[in-house]
C-alpha cells in the first residue's frame, strides 16, 4: 500500500486523476438521522461546497445489520468502485472486531481517514466519592466489583470497552470481573447513574453535556488525545497516568479494491474536508473535538484499534 502524504498529489493532479464519469455516491449504513448519515450528509455536501468533487455526491442510505449489509455490498458488489465512500465509525471497527458481519474482516475495504469524533467519558454523579479517575481505578483494583457501570452499548460493545482499556492499563488482571450494565442508550446510562443504580456512566460527551452543565455529574476523564475544547477542565485519562484513547470517530472507508491513487484522491478531499471553516463549525454545531488521521496512518490505527478490541472481547467472552 502506498504511503499517503499531503505533499504527494496536489490537489489538482488528485481531483483530475478520479474525475468521476458520473455521481460520486456515499453509504450511510443505517436509516437517516443517525450518525452515519450525519457523516455522509456533512462531508458530502462541504466535498462539494469547497469544490473537490465536480457534481453533489447521492447519499444512499442502506440500513441493516449494524452496518453489515453496506459492507458486505460494497465488498461483493462494488470492490473496485472508485467513485463510493460509505460512512464509518467506532461501531464499525468493534463490530468487525467481533465478527458481527458473518465472516467479513476489516482488509475488504480501505479505511481512508476520520476527521472529528464523539469523544469516550467516565461520569459519576456530582455527590460521587471519586473526585478523580484515579480515585475509581483504585477502589476497583481493590475491590474489581466495587463498581458497576452503565453504558448505552449492549455488553462487548464500544461502551463497555472503555472502562476495560482503562482498566487493563491500570494493571487489571481479570477484567472479566468488572460489572457492565448495558442499557438503552446514554440518556438512561446517564439517568442510573444520577439516581445511584450504578456507580458510573461510561459513554460519549455529547450524551452528557446537559447533565455537566447542570451540574448533575462530574466527569472523571474525558477518553481524547489531548483536552476537548469547551471542556478543559476535564482531564483527559492520559495525563492521569492511563492511555487510553477512546473516540466514537466519524470517517469513511471506500472498496477495498481500488488503487493506491484512487485511495489517496480521496484522502485528499477528505483533508480537504477536515481543514474547511464549513466542517470546524458542523463540529461545533453537534459537539464533535477534533480527531484527523487520513489515509495510510488511519488504516495503520483502525488495524491497531481492530486487534485491542478482538482481543479485549475474547477475554470477555463475547467471542471465542
Amino acid at each position: 500500500m502506498t504511503k499517503f502524504t499531503f505533499g504527494a498529489l496536489s490537489m489538482g493532479a488528485a481531483l483530475a486523476l478520479a474525475a468521476p464519469a458520473f455521481a460520486t455516491e456515499c453509504i450511510a449504513p443505517a436509516n437517516p438521522g443517525g450518525g452515519w448519515d450525519f457523516t455522509c450528509r456533512q462531508i458530502s455536501s462541504i466535498m462539494y461546497e469547497i469544490g473537490v468533487v465536480d457534481a453533489p455526491i447521492q447519499v444512499t442510505n442502506m440500513a441493516g445489520a449494524g452496518g453489515g449489509l453496506a459492507f458486505v455490498n460494497v465488498v461483493n458488489e462494488r470492490n473496485t468502485d472508485p467513485d463510493l465512500i460509505v460512512a464509518a465509525s467506532s461501531a464499525t471497527t468493534t463490530r468487525l472486531a467481533q465478527n458481527a458481519y458473518a465472516g467479513s474482516t476489516a482488509d475488504q475495504v480501505r479505511f481512508v481517514g476520520a476527521i472529528g469524533a464523539d469523544p469516550g467519558v467516565i461520569v459519576v454523579a456530582a455527590d460521587s466519592p471519586f473526585q478523580s479517575l484515579t480515585d475509581m481505578v483504585d477502589a476497583i483494583l481493590a475491590d474489581p466489583t466495587s463498581v458497576a457501570f452503565a453504558g448505552g452499548s449492549a455488553v462487548g460493545g464500544f461502551d463497555h470497552m472503555k472502562p476495560l482499556q482503562i482498566l487493563q492499563a491500570a494493571g487489571l488482571e481479570d477484567i472479566t470481573q468488572i460489572r457492565y450494565i448495558g442499557v438503552d442508550g446514554g440518556a438512561d446510562a446517564i439517568t442510573q447513574t444520577i439516581g445511584g443504580f450504578t456507580q458510573a456512566m461510561t459513554g460519549d460527551m455529547s450524551e452528557i453535556v446537559g447533565f455537566v452543565r447542570s451540574g448533575d455529574v462530574r466527569v472523571l476523564a474525558v477518553l481524547t488525545e489531548e483536552r476537548v475544547p469547551g471542556f478543559e477542565d476535564i482531564p483527559t485519562a492520559r495525563e492521569q497516568g492511563y492511555d487510553v484513547v477512546a473516540v466514537n470517530w466519524r470517517g469513511l472507508y471506500v472498496p477495498g479494491g481500488i488503487t493506491d491513487a484512487e485511495f489517496n484522491v480521496w484522502a485528499e478531499r477528505l483533508a480537504a474536508v477536515a481543514a474547511s471553516p464549513q466542517w470546524q463549525a458542523a463540529m461545533e454545531a453537534n459537539g464533535l473535538a477534533p480527531f484527523t488521521k487520513v489515509g495510510d496512518d488511519f488504516q495503520d490505527w483502525i488495524d491497531g484499534v481492530i486487534a485491542q478490541t478482538e482481543a479485549l472481547s475474547r477475554l470477555i467472552g463475547v467471542i471465542q
